[in-house]
This record gives structure tokens, sequence and C-alpha cells, in this order.
């Protein structure tokens, strides 16, 4: 009997001190409002990298249809290898601002269940107001947003197409039957990378705002 007695006290600490562990583990409003900051940081990053293999890959391009380009093979293959960089950074990138859009919706949707405990009417309306302060600055992202992941899909698109191409018949007549494809996609890629000047401002005022006060329920 005794054993039993013990074994059910024990038990009972045990799973209380579970509850507790969860209660002191849950994040509170800073922390999700540092993931979040963090979030839209890598998708930052992803942008300014991808950008940068745009130019990269667009100067690939312009070398194979240079007039007297002395190793065809040579600047095919270097093509070849930055469509490749293009296509994992795309991937990246999707992948990140996929999550970063989740993330986002998950941190409001927090704030707005914590700020429906308030007691006083006030403390209520001044953590409203700032949510919806701070939803313009994420809505941006998304207006900015609006046609750059189908820009960038119909680029990498356009691009791989391009090797396919040239991967079997990497001739002169061939390189001069798709010189004006190939010079259509260097002007998408430039227009690409004007389209993500706005995104990437967006982003940068949101975290400026997050920064300066972001959630601080908890």
């Amino acid at each position: 009997m005794k054993f039993r007695i013990t074994s059910s006290v024990i038990f009972s600490a045990v799973a209380l001190g579970a509850v507790f562990l969860q209660m002191g583990c849950a994040s509170t409003g800073n922390q999700r409002s540092a993931n979040t900051n963090n979030t839209m940081k890598a998708v930052e990053q992803d942008y300014i990298e991808a950008m940068a293999q745009v130019d990269i890959t667009d100067g690939s391009l312009q070398s194979l249809i240079d007039e007297g380009q002395p190793d065809e093979k040579k600047a095919f293959d270097k093509y070849s290898n930055d469509v490749k960089r293009m296509e994992s950074m795309g991937k990246r990138l999707f992948e990140r601002a996929d999550q970063m859009s989740a993330q986002q919706r998950n941190y409001f949707d927090e704030w707005r269940m914590q700020g429906n405990t308030y007691t006083d009417d006030r403390i209520q309306a001044r953590s409203e107001q700032r949510r919806a302060d701070l939803s313009e600055y994420f809505a941006n992202i998304s207006v900015a947003s609006v046609g750059v992941r189908g820009s960038l899909k119909s680029y990498m698109s356009d691009i791989r197409q391009i090797r396919t191409y040239l991967s079997n018949d990497l001739t002169p007549k061939g390189v001069g039957d798709l010189t004006p494809t190939i010079q259509q996609a260097i002007t998408d890629g430039s227009k690409l990378k004007d389209s993500v000047s706005p995104v990437l401002a967006a982003i940068g005022s949101a975290r400026h705002e997050l920064s300066q006060g972001g959630n601080q329920a908890n």
C-alpha cells in the first residue's frame, strides 16, 4: 500500500513538473518577434544573393552570344553551373518566403489571442493599435511581392530551357538561332532585379518597425 501511494505521489509530481516546464518553455512575445525578424532577415539575404546570381547568370548568357567567343564549350559549362546555382537559390528563397508568411500569420494570431486577455480597456486598445500599425508594414511586403515569384519562376524556366537547347546544339548556328531568346532572358533578368527592389525595401521597413517594439505581450 505504501509503495502504491509513493508511486502515485511521484507520478503526480513528475506530471506537474512537466506542465510547469511546458509553461516555462512557452515563447514570449519578444521571442516571437525575434524569430519573425530573423526569418525576414534570412529572406532578405536570400533575395540579395539570388539577384546577385541573376547578374552572374546574365553575364554567362551574354558570354555565349559574344562575337569571337574563343571557347563555346567552356562558356556553356560555366552557364550550366550558374543555372544550377540559380535553381538552388530560387528553391531556398521560395521555401523561406513561405515560412516567413506562415510565421507572420502565427505571430499576429498569437498577438490577437493574447490581446483578448486584457482587462484594462486602454491597454487592450493600445495593443490592438500597435498590432494594426505593424500589420500594415507586413502587408506592404505582400503587396510588393505580387508577381515577383512568378517572374522568378519564369526566368528560371527560360534559362533552363536555353541550357537544354544548347546542350543539344552548341554550334554557331544553334547559338545564332537562339540569340534573340537569350537576349530576352537577359532583359527579363534585369527587370526581375528591378521588381525585387520594392520587396527588399518593404522587408527592411517591417524589420525596422518590428525592432522598435513589436509584440511585448508574454
